[in-house]
C-alpha cells in the first residue's frame, strides 16, 4: 500500500538499488567521510536527458543517442566506476542508536568492509569489483541494441556472503510476491557458496601430538578475502568446529557442532542472549567455541542484536585479512575483546590450541576440524520474538523451515594421530 500511495517513485523505490543508481554517482566526495552512508554525488541539477550515467568505456555519438532515447541518461567515460571508493559509499554504513525519546545517543560502524580493505593489504593489489564483480575472460557486448564487444568487462553478480536469503525468497515467492526467476535465485546463492567455499578461507590442522592428559592440536585458520571474514551486516559469523573420533567411529570430543536449529553447541549466546563466548587462545573443553564474530551492546553494555540500540562492539574478532595492522587499526575497524591481545590471531587469520583430554581411551584418532559460515546466526532470529509483529512470526518461521540449511562449511582439513 505504501508504494501504491506513492505512485512512480514509490514503484522505483520498491524496484531497490537499480542499475541507473550507481552508474549515475559521480567522482566527487568519493572515498572521504562525507561519501560514506550514500553520501555519494549524483546530478539533481541538470534536467532529465542531460544527465551523465558513467562507465569505463567510450561510446561513439550513435551509440549515445540509442541511450539517451532509451534511458533519459548521457553515457560518459569514467573509471571511477571500477574504484573501490564508488562501493564504499554505500558499503561503510553508520547507524544511530535512539533512546527513549527517539534521541541520537550513539553512532555504530554497522558495516565498514571498505575501511577494513583499505587497511589491508589487498589495497595496493585488489579492488572490492575484482571480487566481486570479476572480470570476463572473452569480450563482451555489453547492449542489447547496436552492442559493441567490450574487453575487461566486470560481470555484475555481486556477489556477497548470503546464500540464504535468496532461497528463502524463492521457497515463499507467493507469499512475499517474489518476480525474480526461481532459476536466478537458485543461481545467486549457488554462487555465493562456490565463492565461499572456493575463495574465502583455508583451513589447516598444523599440528598433532600426544600429551599427559590426552591430545594437542593446532589449528589454523586464513582468511583469503580483502576484508574481515564475516564481514558487513553484524548477523553473520564463522567458527572452527573441531571433532576428534576414536578407532570404531566413537566421538571423544566435539567444539562447535550445528544444531538443527542453526544453533552451536556449546555456544553461550545460542542459550542466553545476554552471553556470548570470549575470543580463545585454547579450548579444553567442549563447551568452549572459537567463534569469529561481532557481539554488539547497547549503551548500558548489554549485549544486543538492535541496530537502533547498538553503540559499538564489545567483541569483534571476525578474521584480519592479510596485511591488516591490529595495533593500528581505527577505532571502526579496531579488534574487540581477546583477540587484541592474542599473539597468534595477527593479518590473514587465526591460530587456536585444542587441549584434550581423551578419558584414558586409547588412539588412533581421526581429527577433522571444519570452518562453518552462517550468514544470519541463530540468536539474530530468535531475538526478534521479544516482540509481538506478524512480519517478525513470518520471518521467523522462514528462517526455522531453512535453520538446518542456514550455514555451509567454507573449508576443512582431517588428520590421523597414530
Amino acid at each position: 500500500p505504501l508504494f501504491r500511495a506513492a505512485g512512480r517513485a514509490g514503484l522505483l523505490a520498491k524496484d531497490g538499488v537499480s542499475c541507473s543508481m550507481c552508474h549515475q554517482i559521480q567522482e566527487d566526495r568519493l572515498g572521504t567521510e562525507e561519501s560514506f552512508t550514500a553520501g555519494f554525488v549524483v546530478d539533481t541539477v541538470d534536467a532529465q536527458g542531460e544527465r551523465p550515467a558513467f562507465g569505463p568505456y567510450d561510446v561513439d555519438e550513435g551509440r549515445t543517442l540509442v541511450m539517451r532515447s532509451a534511458t533519459q541518461l548521457i553515457p560518459s567515460k569514467s573509471k571511477h566506476v571500477q574504484d573501490s571508493a564508488l562501493c564504499g559509499s554505500c558499503h561503510t554504513l553508520y547507524t544511530h542508536a535512539r533512546g527513549p525519546d527517539g534521541e541520537v545517543i550513539g553512532e555504530f560502524p554497522e558495516q565498514v568492509p571498505y575501511l577494513e580493505w583499505r587497511h589491508s593489504a589487498f589495497y595496493q593489489t585488489q579492488s572490492c569489483q575484482s571480487c566481486h564483480m570479476p572480470e570476463l575472460d572473452q569480450a563482451m557486448d555489453i547492449s542489447s541494441v547496436l552492442g559493441q564487444s567490450r574487453e575487461n568487462f566486470s560481470r555484475h553478480i555481486f556477489r556477497g556472503g548470503n546464500f540464504l536469503m535468496p532461497r528463502i525468497f524463492n521457497a515463499n515467492r507467493a507469499d512475499l510476491g517474489v518476480t525474480a526467476q526461481s532459476q536466478d535465485l537458485l543461481l545467486a546463492a549457488g554462487e555465493t557458496e562456490k565463492n565461499l567455499t572456493d575463495d574465502a578461507a583455508e583451513l589447516e590442522i598444523e599440528k598433532v601430538g600426544h600429551t599427559a592428559e590426552g591430545l594437542l592440536i593446532t589449528v589454523k585458520s586464513t582468511n583469503l578475502a580483502g576484508h574481515k571474514l564475516p564481514t558487513a551486516y553484524p548477523s553473520r559469523r564463522a567458527w572452527l568446529h573441531l571433532e576428534v573420533s576414536g578407532e570404531n567411529g566413537e566421538v571423544i570430543f566435539s567444539s562447535g557442532r550445528l544444531r538443527e536449529d542453526g544453533s552451536i553447541e556449546g555456544n553461550d549466546n545460542d542459550r542466553d542472549r545476554k552471553l556470548f563466548e570470549p575470543h580463545y587462545a585454547t579450548i579444553t573443553s567442549a563447551d568452549q567455541v572459537q567463534i569469529y564474530e561481532p557481539i554488539m551492546v547497547d549503551n548500558q553494555g548489554n549485549v544486543t542484536t538492535g541496530l537502533l540500540s547498538a553503540v559499538g562492539y564489545k567483541k569483534d574478532n571476525r578474521l584480519l585479512p592479510v596485511g591488516f595492522d591490529k595495533g593500528e587499526a581505527a577505532d571502526d575497524i579496531a579488534v574487540r575483546g581477546r583477540a587484541r591481545k592474542d599473539d597468534d590471531f595477527t593479518g590473514g587469520g587465526d591460530t587456536i590450541d585444542y587441549r584434550i583430554n581423551t578419558n584414558g581411551v586409547t588412539g588412533p584418532y581421526l581429527v577433522t576440524a571444519r570452518l562453518y559460515y552462517q550468514p544470519i546466526a541463530f540468536r539474530w532470529a530468535r531475538n526478534l520474538k521479544q516482540q509481538q509483529a506478524r512480519e517478525i512470526e513470518r520471518f521467523v518461521s522462514y528462517y526455522d523451515a531453512f535453520s538446518n540449511q542456514s550455514a555451509i562449511v567454507m573449508a576443512s582439513a582431517s588428520s590421523r594421530i597414530p
